[in-house]
């Protein structure tokens, strides 16, 4: 029996989705209705999972249209847990903060937790499994989570709703913390970022079968899904070197991970959907701003104009 069976998720064609467009970011401005509308009919069709990453306003929008133009998606919840300890590793700016900021991150957490259920009990045909957190244990993480509070999350959500609960992270800490979490989650999310450990696109999806199979080894009896794969278009050199990211790379990259994870039957979220401008430095070439399949502007990068019609937004 293939093991996502035991948590009623069958493998299809997966995709991250944030809407923010020019002028938008979390916290500030946020798509419309009409534009989340607009998104999720390019995407409708060609990705059956969604992944979004908090319970707010935005993530209410998408169930929404969703709901009333009965679009056919299941969608991957997730609360957004903010830095509940310091962390004095990580290797940019943000991680250290002050002891009362803390405090409120603890209760705007707990209070995100409870958010999260609601949703999940409010949409249970469209919500399909729920997430505690992203990159919140990984040692350069700025939100720091320890892993004994993610499992109380994780614990407090499968008591308040039915969907499959899993906590998003990348797959190093998998394989050393994490071993305890991995016993109390319904299934393993891992993350795999062959660029960004400097790996050229030639080895690219060798070192993320290597990067998937060592964790789905480690425990063989737990399902094992990747939330996030992807490949930047474009980089300023701020940890990916230039040259090795382009449209032409993304391309390559999705076409061999999609190959290898429908044979496989894992269940794989590609990141992501759009260019989001917000993300990163101001920089133009900031390579947070380019992972999407599609530009800010919604027409197509490379990887996907053979299966999207373009389309342009004003």
């Amino acid at each position: 029996m293939n093991t996502f069976d035991r948590i009623g998720i069958k493998p299809g064609r997966a995709i991250c989705y944030s809407g923010y467009r020019e002028g938008q970011q979390p916290g500030g401005k946020i798509p419309t209705y009409e534009q989340v509308k607009e998104d999720l009919l390019i995407l409708h069709g060609h990705w059956r999972y969604l992944r979004v990453y908090d319970c707010d306003e935005h993530t209410q929008t998408i169930l929404e249209v969703i709901e009333k133009e009965k679009l056919n998606f299941k969608v991957m919840l997730g609360a957004y847990i903010n830095a509940e300890m310091n962390n004095f590793s990580c290797p940019w700016d943000g991680g250290v903060y002050s002891q009362k900021q803390l405090k409120e991150n603890r209760a705007k957490n707990s209070w995100k937790i409870g958010r999260l259920i609601e949703m999940a009990n409010c949409y249970p045909e469209i919500a399909c499994t729920l997430s505690v957190g992203n990159e919140a244990c990984v040692e350069w993480t700025d939100h720091y989570v320890h892993e004994d509070k993610v499992s109380e999350y994780v614990e407090r959500v499968q008591k308040g709703a039915d969907q499959p609960v899993t906590f998003c992270e990348n797959y190093v800490p998998w394989m050393y913390k994490l071993e305890a979490l991995a016993g109390v989650v319904d299934f393993i999310s891992v993350h795999t970022y062959p660029v960004w450990e400097y790996k050229h696109i030639n080895e690219a999806i060798e070192y993320t079968k290597h990067n998937y199979y060592s964790v789905a080894e480690k425990y063989p009896d737990t399902p094992v899904v990747i939330t996030e794969a992807g490949w930047a278009t474009r980089s300023n050199g701020r940890g990916i070197e230039p040259t090795n990211v382009n449209e032409q790379h993304q391309k390559a990259y999705y076409e061999q991970l999609m190959e290898w994870t429908e044979k496989e039957q894992i269940l794989t979220f590609f990141f992501e959907a759009f260019d989001e401008k917000w993300k990163g430095s101001p920089h133009p070439a900031e390579p947070e701003k380019h992972w999407g399949l599609f530009k800010i502007n919604r027409t197509p990068k490379l990887a996907v104009k053979h299966v999207v019609k373009q389309r342009v937004s004003t």
